[in-house]
Parts: C-alpha cells; sequence; structure tokens
C-alpha cells in the first residue's frame, strides 16, 4: 500500500472547492443559515486520529512496555487514515467553496457575515482532520530492520 499523496488530496480540495462553490452560487438564497459549530466534528475526529497514531506508533516501534501492534490492526487503521485524509480534503474544499462565496458579501449580507464564521471553523476543523489522518497514517509505517544488510537507508 502506497503512502497518500498531497497532489491527491489537493486535487480532490480544489475539485470540490469548484464544486462547492459553484452549488453555493446557485442556491445560497434558498439554503438555511450554516451554525458556527457545524464542522467542529471533524475537527474532533482529527485530534483523535492523531491521538491514535501516537498510541499506535509507541506500539510499532516496539517500545518498552508497549504490546505489539498486530498487523491486520495497523492495516485497519491505515484504511482510516487513508478514508479520512480524502473525505477531510473533500469536505475542506467544500467549506472553502463556501467561504469564497460568503467572505466578499459579509459585510453587507447579515447571512453572509454568520456563514463566514461557520465556513472558516468548517475548514479548519477538516484540516485538522486531514492532518490527523496524515499522522496516523506516517505512524503505522513499519520500521526499518536495522538486522537487514540489503535494505536501502
Amino acid at each position: 500500500m502506497t503512502t497518500t499523496r498531497p497532489r491527491d488530496l489537493l486535487l480532490a480540495f480544489v475539485v470540490a472547492g469548484v464544486v462547492g462553490n459553484l452549488l453555493v452560487l446557485l442556491t445560497y438564497g434558498t439554503l438555511p443559515s450554516f451554525p458556527a459549530p457545524a464542522g467542529a466534528t471533524l475537527g474532533v475526529l482529527g485530534l483523535a486520529e492523531a491521538a491514535a497514531g501516537w498510541v499506535l506508533k509507541g506500539r510499532v516501534d516496539r517500545r518498552p512496555g508497549s504490546k505489539p501492534v498486530e498487523p491486520l490492526v495497523a492495516a485497519r487503521a491505515v484504511l482510516v487514515a487513508k478514508a479520512s485524509a480524502l473525505g477531510g480534503a473533500l469536505v475542506a474544499g467544500l467549506w472553502a467553496g463556501l467561504l469564497l462565496y460568503v467572505a466578499p458579501r459579509a459585510g453587507s449580507v447579515t447571512a453572509a457575515a454568520s456563514d463566514t464564521v461557520a465556513a472558516v471553523v468548517g475548514l479548519v476543523c477538516a484540516l485538522v482532520l486531514v492532518a490527523g489522518a496524515l499522522w496516523l497514517e506516517h505512524c503505522c509505517r513499519a520500521p526499518d530492520d536495522p538486522e537487514d544488510p540489503d535494505a536501502v537507508r
């Protein structure tokens, strides 16, 4: 399994941002207002994935006092991390699309001002999810075997 490439996440972010901006452009007048903590759940998930990464890193590195990690547990964690990174990039793109629409109108439209706060919170929390997922994926990498003389360093 390969690591998540930043360009794939950036592509997902940009495509979702363009689509989100077009959807908001066409339907903003009919949408209800966005609550400020709407995207906070993603931030909590990102922090949980980062914490899981710290725990798994100790187990993968075989630190004293920690149980070795089962290969299937590490594979599942990587699967969750890859899905969360892509999902977080997509949702961050949607929040960015909303932000690009409402931020210029925040001074003149009251609803746009409150939606700007929600979009910023959602964007930041989605990026926290991406960062936590990438950290979890990084922590699940197998350590280099120091006894292998043919290992590339």
